[in-house]
């Protein structure tokens, strides 16, 4: 099975890095925090226009027509940028509802760069920021418009969640393990870019700061750290590729395409995890202070370690599937 991403998949990620460095993104971030969601909405219609929002949708209606591959890479660039708003939601879950569904103008919509949000139980009970985005719900197979009550808040100050009543039924049929899956996989993709952005703001900080005359990058316990951070996110990244390459039905039919996902998920998580702590024992206090850029990630990323699924829920599943 190759994991390597070929040429088109890194210039796909490099041109979102530049369009979400130009953007300043996490100047976007903090606006949206404060109730300002204009800078964010503009960055999501620049990329809109790149055609990052229609990846899963097929070119018939607007879309690049990709797959789950095309869909990670981008997800993994959001997350290093911190990019606000329902990004594993409008890239992922929200398509895979709609083309089961079989309703072409929502994918249309979605493709020309409106945001969606969608709860789908059990993993997915609320919806991520409704104020932005069209509402749906996903109930016993059924996908239909949802009504979104108010906003609540979370760890992350940029994003809120709210519960969900369904409205106007738009199809059954739908496959809801697949939508879970597309949801937890562009988490875990999200998870990985927002490891290695903290591995990067704690190895800078790590070459500046001085003690005892030396940076304290220069100690081995300290790089020791950030390296036992470096491999886990190396060795999340494959599971994340491979889960992708499973939701494209690009792997032997043997391969079970929820126990892939759910393996993605958790190793994506504890390697956020693990590079949250790294970064902030390195940082110490400054880093979780909310003038800190460190501080955006670390919340964004306790926040998604229970998006579209508990670590604990998906090693549920994965025993599950062993059994």
């Amino acid at each position: 099975m190759e994991f390597l991403l070929d040429d088109e998949h890194v210039g796909l990620a490099d041109t979102i890095d530049g369009l979400a460095s130009r953007a300043d993104a996490i100047a976007a971030n903090r606006a949206w925090a404060d109730g300002d969601t204009a800078p964010g909405l503009a960055l999501w219609s620049s990329l809109a226009e790149l055609g990052v929002t229609g990846l899963l949708v097929d070119d018939g209606h607007g879309g690049a027509g990709a797959g789950a591959i095309e869909m990670v890479v981008a997800a993994e660039a959001l997350g290093r940028h911190a990019v606000p708003g329902p990004v594993a939601e409008t890239l992922a879950a929200v398509p895979a509802a709609l083309r089961a569904a079989g309703r072409a103008a929502e994918l249309s919509s979605l493709a020309a760069g409106g945001l969606a949000t969608i709860a789908v139980a059990p993993w997915q009970p609320r919806v991520a920021d409704p104020a932005v985005a069209t509402v749906y719900v996903v109930a016993d197979g059924t996908l239909a418009t949802g009504a979104a009550g108010e906003p609540l808040a979370t760890v992350d100050p940029s994003r809120t969640v709210a519960e969900v009543a369904a409205g106007e039924s738009l199809g059954d049929g739908v496959d809801v393990d697949d939508v879970l899956n597309h949801g937890a996989l562009a988490t875990a993709a999200q998870l990985l870019g927002l490891g290695a952005t903290m591995l990067d703001l704690a190895a800078e900080y790590a070459k500046a700061r001085q003690q005892f005359g030396r940076p304290i990058g220069s100690f081995q316990a300290v790089k020791h750290h950030l390296a036992d951070v470096a491999v886990a996110l190396e060795m999340a990244r494959p599971l994340v590729h491979g889960a992708a390459l499973a939701l494209d039905g690009a792997v032997p039919d043997d391969v079970d395409a929820n126990r892939e996902v759910s393996a993605a998920k958790v190793a994506a998580s504890d390697a956020a995890y693990l590079a949250a702590r790294g970064s902030l024992q390195v940082l110490g206090a400054i880093g979780y202070t909310v003038e800190h850029d460190l501080s955006l990630f670390l919340t964004k990323t306790q926040a998604l370690q229970s998006s579209w699924g508990t670590p604990a829920a998906h090693r549920q599943r994965i025993l599950e599937t062993l059994r």
